[in-house]
């Protein structure tokens, strides 16, 4: 998945949130979750990535590599998740390289991945003349040998330390915290990370210390880390990357806080696997096409003879056995509840005082609030709703993707069983400046008072 913006100067300062996945996510080679959900974040037993050797050298290669082949920019907060990772970069100057030229985003971390891939043959066994295996991936029993056996102790520190903000700190003899990289190996008989080259982030000279700590040599000079496709041998990270730009103000913060809530996040998930993970056509709204085109003419959404705004719409809906059908995300247990659609209409806005008051005293009556939340009426009511500990179903504007993360409070309320997040639309991607049209808004009108089997006219 590439997610690049039209606008946007890739060479110029900034600040991007990239995620880059490995390419076989079901071995989870980097690490895995451990830790207890009922300790907070800095508890040693809190949840955590406690990192294989392959995620240690990705987590070495990240915060050191990129910043010695490009002073210019500072890799910060991070996460090395089981199969991706996630990390700020922040480009301080126009990206230039060696030889003077502006540098695109992408050669930085197309570098990054190729250094990982030397590394990641070394720590595998992996040479030139090693035939790959048929699925493109490392034999599972070397990443078996690799993933399950974890060195204990060293003498010494091997990683340096990170601030408090996330970003590595220029100290080699800090220790890392352990809430980043889970459990460090405390012995071994030699250095652990071979030597690494400032034209190719990794050489194939033989490992050497620098004063006795862990960190290899820097050599000025050394061979250029070749691409898995060029050697023949499997490469440790899928092709491209994603990049998020945070434009708005409080989006960074936002990244951030995502970055460093993730392993939490992860195994919230893990424990509550059946309503926080899309549930595929879990909801039958018992709308047929011709009834919600129907709808939409009524409502002024759609003309009779515009066909190209029916077909897109037609297109992106969830339709079987001639019905909308709906994807979850959530506790379907909120259904069985009395439930009660909220849809603000332009024409009602005198009244809203009282439907406010109507909504919210039949949430505390037990009713379940369902609504698109598009209008400001509507977004006043469900946050009042929600912030008065009330449950609430709400029909969102996407479909789920294969991997889908809502914001850390939605999952936080779903996990809790006091929202369903539910949405008619298969997934497609759109930028974020792309506004929902009034002919979508309107479906998901319908599909609320479709679901609650109420007209959105029952508070009145």
């Amino acid at each position: 998945m590439q997610r690049r913006s039209p606008g946007n100067n890739y060479c110029h300062p900034g600040y991007y949130h990239i995620t880059i996945t490995i390419s076989n996510r079901r071995a989870q080679s980097l690490g895995r979750i451990v830790g207890d959900l009922q300790y907070p974040d800095g508890h040693p037993d809190a949840p955590k990535v406690e990192l294989t050797a392959i995620g240690k050298m990705v987590e070495y290669e990240l915060r050191h590599s990129i910043s010695r082949h490009y002073p210019v920019v500072e890799v910060q907060d991070y996460v090395i998740m089981p199969e991706h990772i996630h990390f700020i970069l922040h480009v301080k100057n126009s990206i230039i390289s060696k030889n003077g030229r502006e540098t695109h985003l992408g050669q930085i971390i197309a570098g990054f991945k190729k250094g990982c891939n030397r590394r990641y043959w070394e720590i595998i066994g992996l040479t030139p003349n090693t035939p790959p295996s048929p699925s493109g991936s490392a034999p599972a029993s070397i990443l078996g040998s690799v993933v399950g056996s974890m060195p204990t102790s060293v003498s010494g520190s091997v990683f340096p330390a990170v601030s408090s903000q996330g970003s590595a700190s220029s100290s080699a003899s800090a220790s890392i915290p352990s809430s980043v990289v889970g459990s460090m190996p405390t012995s071994v008989s030699g250095p652990v990370f071979p030597a690494v080259s400032p034209q190719g982030f990794a050489s194939g000279s033989a490992p050497t210390l620098v004063s006795g700590s862990m960190f290899p040599a820097v050599f000025p000079q050394g061979p250029k880390a070749p691409s898995s496709a060029s050697s023949g041998r499997p490469a440790l990270f899928s092709s491209g990357y994603v990049d998020i730009i945070p434009l708005k103000e409080g989006q960074l913060d936002t990244q951030r806080a995502y970055i460093h809530s993730n392993p939490r996040n992860r195994l919230l998930r893990i424990t509550n696997r059946a309503a926080l993970f899309p549930q595929r056509n879990t909801i039958d709204t018992l709308v047929t096409p011709s009834a919600l085109k129907g709808y939409l003419t009524k409502e002024h959404a759609l003309r009779d003879d515009d066909t190209d705004t029916w077909n897109t719409l037609h297109s992106k809906l969830t339709i079987a056995n001639s019905h909308v059908l709906c994807d979850s995300y959530g506790s379907l247990d909120l259904l069985t509840h009395r439930l009660l659609p909220v849809v603000c209409h332009r024409l009602d806005r005198p009244l809203f005082a009282q439907q406010k008051a109507a909504c919210l005293d039949a949430a505390q009556q037990g009713a379940v609030l369902v609504s698109p939340r598009i209008a400001a009426g509507e977004q006043e009511i469900i946050d009042e709703a929600i912030a008065l500990g009330f449950p609430v179903a709400l029909i969102i504007d996407n479909g789920f993707p294969a991997i889908y993360h809502p914001s850390e409070s939605r999952l936080a309320l779903c996990a809790s069983a006091h929202m369903l997040l539910i949405t008619p639309w298969t997934y497609h991607y759109r930028h974020n400046n792309q506004e929902i049209t009034v002919a979508e808004c309107k479906t998901m009108n319908c599909i609320a008072q479709a679901i609650c089997r109420t007209k959105d006219s029952w508070w009145k």
